[in-house]
């Protein structure tokens, strides 16, 4: 049986005690048999099918329902507790709650999943943006029925503009404002962007308050779960 150089291609010779190298090239030909058979049967043993995903450590499905429906609570709340003050406690207590509510339902369809602080800050965060969605669909609905429909809004629109005469009069006390600023502070536009300022606050409030919420109930449900 002939053999040949894998490198050049040349007839190697097959008589006993000859140099491992090539004649013709120079190059090395060493067999490296217990190589090849590792190779062989670790290449028998695999199928070719790509490996398993690894499994979800939060099943989000079921997280993003619970949050929503939390959300939609507070939604509901919030709209009542604007024509009954006695809501108005109950409404801000199911906000602030509102991680650690989602929580409770989570492990309640989801008793096997796994829980800690970090699945409960994540679970928190989607309550936080939930609640925030959920919140300024709710009260653009008041104000547009407040408005347009019942027109209850001049009392809102005066203290607003008082507020923001105060603010411009202590301000322009130290420094004092052209003619031209003056009319555009006190534009509709500047009290919209105070407004939209004001929510934005709120809201990174809400968010920080649902992050932390779902982090600790996370942590405390993890260790009652260890101590059973």
């Amino acid at each position: 049986m002939h053999e040949y150089c894998h490198r050049c291609g040349g007839e190697l010779s097959a008589s006993d005690g000859v140099s491992p190298f090539c004649p013709h090239c120079g190059s090395p030909q060493i067999y490296l048999q217990d190589y090849e058979e590792q190779t062989s049967s670790a290449d028998g043993n695999t199928t070719g099918a790509a490996p398993p995903p690894r499994p979800q450590q939060v099943e989000w499905k079921t997280a993003i329902r619970c949050a929503w429906l939390v959300a939609g609570v507070a939604a509901v709340l919030s709209l009542v507790s604007a024509r009954v003050e006695l809501v108005s406690p109950l409404s801000w207590l199911w906000t602030i709650s509102g991680s650690l509510i989602t929580l409770a339902l989570y492990q309640r369809r989801r008793p096997l999943a796994w829980m800690d602080a970090g699945v409960g800050a994540r679970i928190g965060v989607v309550v936080g943006l939930a609640l925030v969605a959920c919140l300024a669909i709710a009260g653009a609905g008041i104000g547009l029925v407040a408005r347009y429909g019942l027109h209850t809004m001049a009392s809102f629109d005066a203290d607003l503009t008082q507020m923001l005469h105060a603010q411009i009069e202590k301000a322009s006390a130290t420094t004092p404002q052209p003619p031209e600023s003056l009319r555009f502070l006190y534009s509709p536009e500047v009290k919209a962007g105070m407004m939209l300022a004001g929510f934005g606050m709120v809201s990174g409030i809400l968010l920080v308050l649902s992050t932390v919420g779902g982090a600790v109930g996370g942590f405390l449900r993890m260790r009652r779960k260890v101590s059973a």
